[in-house]
């Protein structure tokens, strides 16, 4: 699992039935660098199923890979990364 932000969504024409009532989030995935400072970071986005509603900016733990699907199971869905949580507060202890 990775913490990632929020920043936009992916607007599909076509849906896979499965899919209704969550959308897609464009998601930039934080190294602890970025969790420290403030400046925007530099990793390559990926696109994250989200059913909780995480808006632009936040902060959301994400479950990719096989673990992905697995919280619909036995229904399992398309996706290849999934919005597990959105977070508050990340606090870094040195």
């Amino acid at each position: 699992m990775r913490i990632g932000k929020v920043i936009g969504t992916v607007t599909l024409s076509r849906r896979h039935p499965s899919l209704a009532g969550a959308q897609y989030r464009m998601v930039v995935p934080l190294s602890l660098d970025d969790l420290t400072c403030d400046e925007e970071p530099r990793a390559e986005a990926i696109v994250v199923f989200d059913e909780l509603g995480a808006g632009y900016g936040c902060r959301i733990a994400i479950s990719e890979g096989g673990e992905a699907a697995q919280p619909f199971y036995p229904e399992l869905k398309p996706v290849d990364a999934y919005n597990a949580a959105i977070l508050d507060n990340v606090s870094i202890v040195k």
